[in-house]
């Protein structure tokens, strides 16, 4: 017994009649009756009679019906989570990233992939640091991670440019007219920091040792947000990338000399699907990122 079988079973069911059956499914009339054949040889008798002017189902039939409508429906659902998991059709995209980029990089493109995609939901994790991030994509979470490179990575990866890091100042800071600053010129400043095991401070805190000193802590926070907002209220600078400063930022922004940034890349555990490839694709076309 084939799937085919049974669909050209279930198409005569439907229509009545062997030649609209054919054109329903769109095979030639002595094909599909060839299956239904098939058919009854196997089960051991008659499952449609063939009338003057139509088909009717047989006991046998209509005892087969709901059982080969079942199975043909169950075929359905399975081929379609295959197709969701290779390809954008329907189910869930689970990304897996760090809570700066979440914020920063990934809303504009993943308002595009839902206005293309609406019956794709999307379920993020979010993970403090670089780390944690590489360590549950190891595990077998998430379709896509999107974050710092990994170290030693042997599955799919794709590249997706450097973001740009920028001192976040109070709107009234003697400096806050300036639009470049070098970050030595922050050293007797109390800072903006974060949490040691957020993954920002690993930036800041190897920019800062690069510019000859260790920065001092006024508050420190686990959110990039806030971070920026408490650097605005003037608590000190904060060194952010420039990503997640939304438009109308009440802040001063400076730019570095010289820059700091960090590599972002899209990477996966195993196979590289169509929706990972899409989502890739949208975050090249809308996150602002150089190519060095």
């Amino acid at each position: 017994m084939t799937l085919r079988q049974l669909e050209c079973f279930l198409a005569v069911a439907a229509e009545g009649s062997f030649t609209r059956a054919a054109e329903r499914i769109g095979i030639a009339q002595p094909s599909l009756s060839q299956q239904i054949r098939a058919l009854e040889a196997e089960l051991g008798g008659p499952l449609i009679e063939r009338l003057p002017r139509g088909a009717a189902l047989t006991p046998a039939g209509r005892a087969l019906l709901p059982e080969a409508r079942g199975t043909v429906e169950a075929a359905e659902r399975a081929a379609r989570g295959a197709r969701t998991a290779l390809g954008l059709e329907s189910g869930e995209l689970e990304i897996a990233t760090v809570r700066s980029i979440a914020v920063g990089i990934l809303p504009t493109a993943l308002r595009l992939w839902n206005a293309r995609h609406p019956e794709v939901m999307v379920r993020l994790h979010e993970h403090s640091n670089r780390r944690n991030l590489e360590e549950s994509v190891r595990r077998g979470n998430g379709d896509i991670a999107v974050g710092p490179r990994p170290t030693d990575w042997t599955g799919p990866l794709e590249p997706l440019g450097y973001e740009q890091f920028v001192i976040v100042l109070a709107q009234n800071d003697p400096l806050a007219r300036r639009g470049t600053i070098r970050l030595e010129e922050l050293a007797e400043r109390r800072w903006v920091l974060f949490e040691t095991d957020f993954g920002l401070n690993e930036i800041v805190m190897g920019a800062c040792a690069r510019a000859g000193f260790s920065p001092r802590a006024a508050v420190r926070t686990a959110q990039s947000e806030a971070a920026a907002r408490l650097a605005a209220a003037g608590l000190g600078p904060a060194l952010l990338p420039d990503n997640i400063l939304p438009s109308g930022f009440e802040g001063a922004i400076l730019r570095l000399d010289p820059p700091v940034r960090r590599e972002l890349v899209a990477y996966a555990r195993s196979q590289w699907t169509q929706a990972a490839a899409s989502l890739v694709e949208l975050i090249r076309s809308t996150a602002i990122l150089s190519s060095a």
